[in-house]
């Protein structure tokens, strides 16, 4: 358990993860390729109601926080795939705890 009261270093590495994790999609990206690595179009369908746009943008993030890797293959076009890392694959017990708050929370609010 963290210790209450502010205390800056447990506000700072707060603040690097939620830097790192910030928005709606990356924890969904990452989730996406836990079970695997994908190609740009099977993240987006798996993810689904995210824009190309966005979906390169928050992959470009996800890879500079190296907790997804890319790896261009030479083949003709070129294959793009991308894959979780071990860094990536760290956050797998923060994915389940807030799957759980999820279903909890869902509950709590909607009923369901």
């Amino acid at each position: 358990m963290l210790t209450s009261g502010g205390c800056p270093k447990n506000m700072l590495s707060i603040k690097d993860a939620l830097e790192a994790l910030e928005g709606k999609w990356k924890l969904l990206i990452l989730f996406a390729l836990s079970g695997g690595p994908k190609r740009f179009k099977q993240i987006s369908a798996e993810v689904g109601g995210i824009t190309d746009k966005v979906l390169s943008k928050e992959l470009k993030a996800l890879e500079a926080n190296q907790l997804i890797r890319r790896q261009v293959y030479d083949t003709f076009p070129p294959t793009v795939e991308y894959a979780i890392t071990p860094h990536g694959l760290s956050l797998e017990k923060v994915m389940e705890e807030l799957h759980y708050w999820g279903l909890s929370h869902r509950k709590q609010i909607i009923g369901k």
